[in-house]
């Protein structure tokens, strides 16, 4: 498979979006806007009737590329958020159910993905989380929330830590906790039991069940994409950024 973001369909109404960005699936700005498209394509499609996010390696997603930020500057910023701005909405706005399958870490913008899928399965070795506060920048927490209850949100949002599958499955927030080697088996199956229903009444149950949301996430991750560049703006952001990794080397 090549690098990159891919698309199979591997049995019928099911397509399988991956992302593949060694060494850890810290995604560029192109990749953000790629993984988008392959999700906004796959919903549009009539014959699939649901999709599963998964991703190859170590890990499912550690967030963006600080390297690239770091050698761009404020233009990698803008668009990095640009691009996950529009991958987490394409995953929520999908016109179809999308299953996230989850193995080792899942920080940063992977929480934006897979916060906003529909269900998630994950292997017992995934841990998610967010370490904006680390890396200097903010955001995210919208989805976080749809994950874990409000308190231990700002709890992992404050102290950077991360969660277990295990503990979101005890939150009801993961589907099934499973194996790694068994982990592209348990989303299937899922994504199999989904298929297997009309896909125009899934469609319109998955318009219906958006629009019930207590909570706009779109509107709420701009809200907090703002602050992000609040402290770009003020120096905050690349003084906590450029120290980021330096205490290890």
């Amino acid at each position: 498979m090549p690098m990159g973001v891919s698309t199979s369909r591997p049995e019928n109404g099911v397509a399988v979006v991956t992302a593949d960005f060694p060494p850890v699936n810290a995604l560029p700005v192109t990749g953000w806007f790629d993984l988008a498209h392959a999700v906004r394509s796959a919903g549009h499609d009539p014959e699939v009737r649901c999709v599963v996010l998964a991703a190859e390696g170590r890990g499912f997603n550690a967030g963006v590329d600080i390297k690239e930020i770091r050698a761009e500057g404020g233009g990698a910023l803008i668009g990095a958020n640009r691009g996950c701005f529009e991958a987490f909405a394409a995953v929520y706005e999908c016109e179809v159910p999308v299953v996230a399958a989850v193995q080792g870490f899942c920080l940063g913008g992977g929480i934006g993905l897979v916060g906003n899928a529909d269900t998630v399965v994950a292997s017992e070795d995934a841990v998610f989380g967010l370490p904006e506060l680390d890396r200097g920048a903010l955001g995210a927490a919208t989805h976080l929330a749809r994950l874990v209850p409000p308190h231990l949100m700002r709890a992992l949002y404050f102290t950077s830590r991360t969660a277990i599958a295990a503990e979101l499955h005890a939150h009801g927030s993961v589907w099934r906790v499973v194996p790694r080697d068994a982990l592209r088996a348990a989303a299937l199956e899922l994504a199999r039991e989904i298929a297997a229903k009309d896909g125009g009444l899934l469609r319109l149950a998955k318009a219906a069940i958006n629009g019930i949301d207590p909570v706009d996430v779109r509107r709420s991750y701009r809200f907090e994409q703002g602050f992000t560049f609040e402290a770009q703006l003020g120096g905050t952001a690349a003084r906590v950024r450029d120290a980021f990794g330096k205490e290890n080397a």
